[in-house]
Parts: structure tokens; C-alpha cells; sequence
């Protein structure tokens, strides 16, 4: 039987038939929509920063030559623009070259180019530059929240912590007096990692500081509380140490995303002794990604009076990112974990880690740009909500150097 082309389309399902037109799109209002909502929220965010920062440019780095129509545009690069182009702080954001300044800032930035931890993949080291160099990617305004960090913050990169590769002991203790520097002067600490292993030093910085009670929300595949590994303090024990804090309970310890192939028993069972919070991605899946993020605030925040974040690039699967040390399988999904780490960072923060990139193993810089991503997120969510700040409070027994 031989059809007309309109017959074979409508045959085909690609036509509708004669009464059964429909629109091209169902009914909606635009500003229902988020899509709509972040364009009107673009418009009554302030420009001033940006424009400061353009002056700023001119200023340091001479007007740019007479056939430049753009007259913002420098001679020499400085600033946000070109992203290709000048020195690699985070974010572009000023480097606090005396560490003594950082109390200037809402949030500071602090390297942690350490992987002697690690037990079996070492690179994570280079982690601190490889999250630098890619987060000139970004820019500092964020579409959905309708958030733009230059505008409604300050933020500045302090540079790495000098760590030493043969000595985890005395690394730790340089870790954790930086940490405790920063924390002390007002500004939310921002770790890039470094290996896991310096999740026990930087939550020993902060818990020096307050006599206040901590919880940690952690991200990750691996359950990371082992006593040793390999004789010492490695990038598997962190929360071992950390919950023997006098400050920091296991019970306010909630962890995300544990599973597979790569838990030690060792772990396990000391999460088991001592009455962790572990949910898997199949619970995850179960709860939802809002449901999750609320029983991990309740958990975290019970009893405690500031939540620090850990979040280890790992907890993804590793189709989305391979430059890590222990890939695996069956992680989160990129929004999923986003979504997930945007709700728990809306109270506010005391601190935050990302661990485990490591740039040797990376492809087109696509997990130090996740990297990049959690922290925007992270500071994004506590500007949207007015909680960016909220851990000084905490501070009631800062350090001196």
C-alpha cells in the first residue's frame, strides 16, 4: 500500500491527525519557571564590585592601546579577563600575599598540595594547581541562584600550606596551624587537596579554635575511619582521628555515598563501634536527594553548634572523574551530589575540604573543574541564604602567631 507523504508521517507518529492539533508548547507562565525567575533576579544584582575591579585593572595594568574600542581592556592582563591569560589564584581572586590580611576577607582559599597520605596512586599534591588553573574557566556570577560572588562577597586565595612529602606528622601540624590561622581571623576556611589524609588536620585547625561543637558531612566512596594504614595516619583514617577530637562526636559524623568494591572491614567496623551515620547511593536513590539532605543536617547539626563539609571528588562515579586516586564505579551522578551539597551548605559552614584530585590521571581537567564547582557551590548556597559568616560565632578561643 503506497502512502501520502502526510499519511507516512502521521503513520509514523510524526504528524498528529485531522482534531488532534496541539500547541508548541503546553501552557505556562515564564515566570513560573527558574528559568525566568534567574532572569529576573540577574537584573537586580549590583554591578559595582565588577566595575572596581575593571578600574582596578586600568590602573595596574596602563590603558590599553588606541585601536582598543573596549576601553576597559588593559595593556598588561589583570583581573578576571582573559580567562587564558594571567597569574592562576582561585577564581582570579586576589592573592594575600601576608597571611596576616586574610581576616579582610569573608572566605579564604588555602592550598593544600599534599599526597603522602595516599596508599597507592601519589599526584594529588598537584591537586591545588590543577583546581586553580581550570577555575579560571568560571565566572563568578552563577545563572540559577542568581548569585554573583564578586557582587555579595570577598574572597581571597592564601596560597598552599608547606607541607613536607617525607613527614605526615609534621605536615599535619603545619595543616592545622594554617587552618587554625585562617579560621581564627574571621574567614571561612577553603581547603584544596592534598590527599584525604588532611581531613584530620584541617578539622583539628577549626576544633582549636571553639570551644563549640563540630559536625562533619562527608562525601565519599570510602568510609576513610580506620585507625592506620599502613602503620601510619593515611589518607584512609582521617575520621578516626577526627571524631577522637574532644569536640568532634562520631555520632555527628554523616557519610554520603559509601560503597562498593573499596571499603576496608577495618573501616566498617570502626563506624560500627563507634555509632556513625553511613547512607549509600542505594539509600540515597530510596530517600530522594531533599530527604537525604535533611536527615544528614539533622544528624550532623544534633547537639553540635557548626558543620564542616568534606567532600571527596571520588564520591563521583568516575566516568565523570577520572584525575583521582581511587576510582570507582557506581558513585554519585555530578547534579545529584550538587544538589545534595548545595542543601547542606545553606545553615552555613565552618569549613570546607575538596580532596583527591589529581591532575596526573585527569582528562581535560574535568575533575579539577568539579573541584571548582563544589567550592562555588558551596559558597553560592551560603550567599543565596545569608549564612556566609555564621561559624564566627564559633570562634571564641582563636590562635595567635
Amino acid at each position: 500500500m503506497t502512502f501520502s507523504p502526510r499519511r507516512r508521517r502521521r503513520a509514523a507518529g510524526l504528524a498528529p491527525s485531522k482534531g488532534r492539533l496541539r500547541a508548541h508548547h503546553p501552557d505556562f507562565s515564564k515566570m513560573d519557571t527558574q528559568g525566568w525567575k534567574a532572569l529576573d533576579a540577574e537584573g537586580r544584582l549590583p554591578e559595582t564590585m565588577w566595575r572596581k575591579e575593571q578600574q582596578w585593572a586600568l590602573d595596574m595594568g596602563l590603558p590599553g592601546a588606541d585601536s582598543i574600542t573596549d576601553k576597559t581592556i588593559p595593556t598588561f592582563a589583570r583581573g578576571e579577563l582573559p580567562h587564558f591569560a594571567g597569574i592562576n589564584t582561585f577564581m582570579k581572586a586576589p592573592y594575600v600575599e601576608n597571611v596576616r590580611d586574610v581576616g579582610k576577607y569573608d572566605a579564604a582559599v588555602l592550598g593544600i598540595p599534599f599526597d603522602s597520605g595516599t596508599t597507592y596512586r601519589p599526584g594529588t599534591r598537584f591537586g591545588p594547581q590543577g583546581v586553580r588553573r581550570i577555575s579560571a574557566l568560571y565566572t563568578p556570577y552563577n545563572y540559577e541562584m542568581g548569585v554573583d560572588l564578586r557582587e555579595q562577597m570577598t574572597l581571597c586565595d592564601a596560597g598552599d600550606v608547606f607541607c613536607l612529602p617525607a613527614n605526615l606528622e609534621k605536615s599535619f601540624d603545619q595543616i592545622t596551624r594554617g587552618v587554625a590561622h585562617v579560621a581564627s581571623s574571621g574567614a571561612l576556611p577553603v581547603m584544596i587537596g592534598g590527599d584525604h589524609s588532611i581531613g584530620f588536620p584541617c578539622v583539628r585547625g577549626i576544633a582549636e579554635c571553639t570551644s563549640k561543637k563540630i559536625g562533619i558531612i562527608h562525601f565519599d566512596r570510602h568510609i576513610d575511619i580506620q585507625e592506620k594504614d599502613l602503620d601510619e595516619r593515611m589518607h584512609t583514617t582521617p575520621w578516626f582521628w577526627a571524631t577522637n577530637l574532644p569536640n568532634v562526636s562520631p555520632r555527628n559524623l554523616v557519610q554520603l555515598g559509601i560503597g562498593g568494591w573499596q571499603v576496608p572491614r577495618y573501616g566498617v567496623s570502626e563506624a560500627r563501634r563507634r555509632d556513625t551515620n553511613v547512607l549509600t547511593i542505594e539509600d540515597i536513590e530510596k530517600y530522594g536527594l531533599e530527604k537525604t539532605a535533611e536527615i544528614a543536617l539533622d544528624l550532623a547539626w544534633e547537639g553540635t553548634d557548626a558543620v564542616y563539609i568534606s567532600f571527596d571528588v571520588d564520591s563521583i562515579d568516575c566516568g565523570f572523574v577520572p584525575g583521582t586516586g581511587w576510582p570507582e564505579p557506581g558513585g554519585f551522578l555530578p547534579r545529584e551530589a550538587l544538589k545534595i551539597l548545595g542543601l547542606v551548605c545553606a545553615p552555613g559552614l565552618c569549613g570546607l575540604e575538596v580532596v583527591e584530585v589529581s591532575p596526573p590521571y585527569d582528562t581535560s581537567d574535568i575533575t579539577a573543574l568539579f573541584g571548582v564547582r563544589v567550592i562555588v557551590e558551596a559558597l553560592g548556597s551560603m550567599v543565596a541564604h545569608g549564612t556566609l559568616g555564621k561559624h564566627k560565632s564559633i570562634i571564641d578561643k582563636p590562635v595567635s602567631y
